[in-house]
């Protein structure tokens, strides 16, 4: 819906706040400034500046009143999403939206593909890292690599015994439902997707040959993981482990106490989409899904309760018009008798008479 429709509901009270969700099936990408802004002089830095400018598109104010979220459409370029105070997404993320829009900026999305390739180029792009990785990898660039090897863990399980641990795990009831392939909880197959990449990327030490490898023993495979999706011929399923990859500040190390690894997966898992200023979105889309199921089931049952109320009303309404129905009988019957006294006594059987067959009918609808 619109922010505008978002912004008002939110503000009836039926809501905590407005949140935009980045996923693959959405053509919207989502810059954030962080740092660059005064809260109480309101001054902006001069990189804030020129980014917003030539960006011009939906711009406002982040939460924590020092930053700003743009909102455009395009297609985030190859390599590096962040670099400083600059972050760029397209997908697996959690915007929280304020509506604190910024004066003179556009009040629409627009689409602003050449300003956010230039962007990206030259305040987040590094050229000496951003080609192709010696590995042969597409889509993975060598600080993406580097990431994968920042603890030295090489992780040299045989793959059933790391699935094992993986099921073994305290979120191993998760990773198994992703294994068989269960999209539960997500609100697309991208974003389980996703999930299930980023539990492998902790596991596998971040090891993107195997990740795929493992990925395709799992029943989230499909064709579109083949798809070629990006201009530098990266498929969706490079992609994705490179984003999971990148998103994974911790690994397995199997020469760790278990319980030490275990709890670092599972501050990795709630760090996947996260910043320091805002919730993970699984996390925060599974809390906001649940609100809303229990809302929809209080409705549900209110609904219910106020039909059966309603139900009650009309079955007492029903018998006293029924009841008004045998009294008006009666008091026609006596009418009649008194006034036919010499009525033949066949005839007035009341079995026989016009009442007292209505009066039968009656009863028998009783």
């Amino acid at each position: 819906m619109s922010i505008e429709t978002a912004l008002e509901y939110a503000d009836s009270g039926d809501a905590d706040g407005v949140g935009f969700v980045f996923t693959d099936d959405d053509p919207i990408v989502g810059v954030d400034l962080d740092d660059c802004r005064n809260p109480e002089t309101r001054d902006i830095d001069d990189l804030a500046v020129d980014i917003i400018e030539r960006l011009d598109s939906y711009t406002e104010i982040s939460p924590s009143g020092t930053g700003f979220h743009v909102l455009i459409e395009g297609e985030l370029p190859d390599g590096r999403n962040r670099r400083g105070s600059i972050e760029l997404y397209d997908t697996a993320r959690f915007f929280t939206v304020t509506g604190d829009t910024l004066e003179e900026s556009p009040s629409r999305v627009a689409r602003r593909q050449d300003a956010l390739e230039a962007i990206h180029r030259e305040y987040v792009k590094d050229s000496e890292s951003d080609g192709a990785s010696e590995s042969g990898y597409r889509g993975v660039t060598d600080e993406q690599a580097s990431t994968d090897t920042a603890g030295d863990v090489d992780v040299d399980l045989e793959d059933e015994e790391l699935l094992e641990k993986a099921r073994n795990a305290s979120n191993g009831e998760k990773f198994e439902r992703l294994w068989r392939g269960s999209t539960a909880g997500y609100e697309s197959q991208s974003e389980a997707d996703m999930a299930l990449c980023c539990l492998l990327a902790f596991w596998t030490g971040g090891d993107h040959t195997r990740m795929d490898r493992l990925f395709r023993q799992s029943g989230l495979l499909r064709e579109k993981w083949d798809d070629v999706h990006y201009a530098d011929g990266s498929t969706y399923g490079e992609k994705t482990i490179e984003r999971a990859i990148t998103s994974t500040s911790e690994f397995y190390d199997p020469d760790a106490r278990d319980d030490s690894s275990e709890a670092s997966s599972r501050q990795n898992e709630s760090a996947i989409t996260g910043s320091r200023d805002e919730p993970a979105e699984n996390h925060a889309y599974l809390v906001e899904k649940n609100r809303l199921l229990t809302d929809r089931v209080d409705d549900l049952e209110t609904t219910l309760e106020e039909k059966n109320e309603r139900i009650d009303a009309l079955e007492a309404t029903n018998e006293a018009l029924r009841e008004q129905l045998r009294d008006c009988q009666e008091t026609l019957e006596r009418r009649d008798q008194a006034s036919n006294p010499e009525m033949d006594e066949a005839s007035a059987n009341e079995g026989d008479s016009i009442w007292g067959r209505a009066k039968q009918f009656v009863g028998d609808g009783d």
